[in-house]
């Protein structure tokens, strides 16, 4: 594929008269089209092309497809149906009211093709750069910042929980990468009893020796499955299962191995004054996502989950006007 430099073509005159026509006070393609169509051109793009072969689409049409496709949270296919049905698509990258556009492919090939010669940032450069030339940004002015929660899409989990749920998870996951492997290392009529339902909280004994010992018996599973995946006669694979991963750092947070008086293995139930339990940063809350993390916001927020901090800037006159 070559590449002869063209930039945007010319919008056809009756696809500008049926656009004007069908949106009369503009809309977001119209206006990106109107406004910035400097920022999309194909010379940028020559080191990502060859110079011999049948012309593709410019790379200028396919930059402004994929801002838009982006700014509308479409898929490639949903992007491509776009440039054929939508007046105003048509309206931004110059097509004819006939053209019947581009398969979905070009899309994900064009992004390939950017990524493999380091051009990803080529259009938010060009933009940027053109924001500071028509005075849009600047330098040196103020911003503020402030954080809000986002909760995950998980169950939340006491430390119990989350054990007995680590030890499930890594026992589907190796139910399906190694059934016969698996069913050599434990009781699949016990585990499956155990460990068929997920562990919940409102199922559990409520007396605190009754918890104390459910702790044990998820422990002694876990480790079990554990120390089985890194045994010298296990496939290396197995303790590379992210399930297993998981497991094991549950493990390592929640409990620690001591041998007692009578050189037994003694399992401890980590405690959050003498044992180490690690800070709520590094602590996972849930097998399933292990980025989210227990978090808090003053005396009444409290969430599992992660925070976002946002940023904007602002000028002097603004920010004296919102702390009046």
């Amino acid at each position: 594929m070559s590449l002869q430099p063209r930039g945007l073509p010319e919008i056809p005159e009756q696809t500008v008269a049926v656009a004007r026509a069908a949106f009369p006070k503009g809309s977001l393609p119209i206006r990106v089209r109107d406004r910035l169509a400097e920022v999309f051109a194909d010379e940028p793009f020559t080191g990502a092309f060859g110079v011999r072969g049948a012309p593709g689409m410019p790379p200028a049409v396919l930059s402004l497809v994929t801002v838009l496709q982006f700014a509308e949270n479409l898929t490639d296919r949903q992007a491509a149906a776009m440039a054929v049905r939508a007046i105003d698509w048509k309206y931004a990258i110059g097509a004819e009211l006939t053209d019947t556009g581009f398969d979905p492919s070009v899309l994900a090939r064009f992004r390939a093709r950017l990524a493999g010669h380091g051009l990803e940032r080529v259009v938010f450069d060009r933009l940027v750069d053109h924001c500071r030339d028509a005075g849009l940004v600047g330098a040196g002015g103020k911003q503020r910042t402030d954080a809000t929660h986002v909760i995950s899409a998980v169950r939340d989990l006491n430390r119990l929980e989350l054990a007995g749920e680590s030890v499930r998870a890594a026992l589907e996951a190796l139910a399906v990468a190694a059934p016969a492997w698996l069913a050599d290392q434990i009781d699949v009529a016990e585990f499956a009893h155990r460990y068929g339902p997920r562990v919940n909280g409102w199922t559990m004994p409520s007396s605190k020796t009754k918890k104390d010992r459910l702790a044990q018996v998820f422990a002694q599973d876990g480790y079990a499955i554990v120390r089985a995946a890194y045994d010298a006669a296990a496939p290396m694979w197995i303790r590379d299962v992210e399930a297993v991963q998981i497991l094991r750092r549950v493990l390592v947070q929640t409990y620690y191995v001591r041998t007692d008086t009578r050189g037994r293995e003694v399992i401890v139930k980590r405690d959050a004054d003498d044992e180490g339990v690690p800070p709520a940063r590094r602590r996972l809350t849930s097998p399933y996502d292990t980025d989210a993390r227990w978090a808090a916001k003053g005396e009444d927020l409290f969430w599992c989950g992660y925070k976002i901090h946002l940023t904007e800037s602002c000028d002097a006159a603004e920010a004296e006007a919102e702390a009046e």
